[in-house]
């Protein structure tokens, strides 16, 4: 139920910049929620496109125009600073305009937080994939997000590990407050990664899981902004980039030459090597298919995933290759430069998880 005489317990901020695509998806599955009083902020952060328009259409949203971020700063950091100012909510939701909340999900994840007693409350949603490039390398990415980066780890309060998902963040408000908010991060570009490493490193509790049947969301929904975004994000998520597209690249041409080799072999009638050949080339496949099934997509994508090795792997090397530029990477029109301090947190990023829209 939305704010009205109720107090509000939950204050969304949603930061916006060119999403006219999805962002009224978005707010209808938000503007919906029952069980719980709250508001909507949606922070239009120089949008070029009717994004704008779109989030005025919906009554009760409050829609304001980011200033331009201090020179450094993120634009989503500076577009979330400015959508929590003056907020009273005991707690503050952030969430991207490319997601999609289930019907009383928000209820749901107040409910959780409380009952777990933590002061951060992250889902790395469900990922909904459409095009082809997206069926075979998302399920790539994310299972050696979760190899790499466990969340029993994230969630045990003696292990230091932290990690966050910006696409959904649930905070309490005067704890979030207290450590400087998203001021405190603004120039990281895993701004979500380091609030959680701030939460988890003053004490706080935090929790991170999949947000199956919470919220779900399309990261990119065309191949240049797919390889844009994780240009941004894959240097600074994995310490090893290199020696991991090394490992990919090796896998897969493992699988094919294993088939090449195989099928030469039992052509020329030698069945025996040949059967062995096609053999390991089944077993490395299907321990492919071990890993990526804990990244929680559809059998489909996990079947297709052996042609997303190559491009993970290109793209870690082109991550780590735009790391080393001065002029950094480009996201959404703003160009990023990574500071030093940024290429160090990705070596102490301690077993954390982290999907940036």
């Amino acid at each position: 139920m939305p704010a009205g005489q109720t107090r509000v317990t939950v204050q969304i901020v949603v930061p916006a910049r060119n999403e006219q695509d999805s962002i009224g998806r978005c707010l209808a599955s938000l503007v919906g929620q029952q069980g719980i009083a709250f508001e909507i902020t949606v922070v239009d952060d120089g949008s070029s496109d009717r994004t704008h328009v779109i989030a005025e259409s919906f009554p009760g949203v409050r829609v304001i125009a980011a200033t331009e971020p201090a020179p450094g700063d993120s634009g989503k950091c500076n577009a979330l600073i400015q959508g929590v100012e003056g907020a009273t909510a005991k707690w503050l939701l952030f969430t991207d305009a490319d997601t999609f909340h289930y019907p009383g999900s928000l209820a749901a994840a107040v409910a959780e937080a409380e009952t777990r007693g933590v002061d951060l409350l992250s889902y790395s949603p469900e990922q909904e994939t459409v095009s082809w490039s997206e069926r075979a390398l998302m399920p790539v990415v994310f299972a050696d997000l979760v190899r790499v980066y466990p969340s029993q780890r994230t969630n045990d309060p003696a292990d230091p590990a932290a990690a966050a998902n910006g696409q959904y963040l649930l905070l309490r408000r005067d704890v979030y407050q207290a450590l400087g908010g998203h001021q405190a991060v603004a120039s990281k570009i895993l701004e979500d990664v380091e609030l959680a490493r701030l939460f988890k490193g003053s004490g706080h509790k935090i929790w991170f899981r999949h947000g199956a049947g919470r919220v779900q969301t399309r990261m990119y929904r065309d191949f240049h902004s797919m390889v844009e975004g994780w240009t941004k994000n894959l240097a600074l998520l994995f310490r090893h980039p290199l020696g991991l597209a090394a490992w990919r690249g090796i896998e897969f041409s493992a699988i094919v030459l294993s088939l090449v080799v195989s099928a030469g072999l039992l052509l020329a009638k030698n069945y025996a090597s040949g059967l062995g050949v096609l053999a390991a080339g089944v077993l490395i496949y299907g321990l492919l298919l071990w890993r990526i099934r804990r990244a929680h997509f559809p059998v489909a994508a996990n079947l297709i995933s052996f042609f997303g090795l190559p491009l993970f792997s290109w793209l870690l090397l082109r991550s780590w290759r735009h790391s080393r530029r001065r002029r950094g990477v480009t996201w959404k029109g703003r160009t990023y430069a990574y500071s030093v301090t940024q290429r160090a947190s990705n070596s102490s990023i301690h077993n954390g998880s982290h999907v940036e829209s």
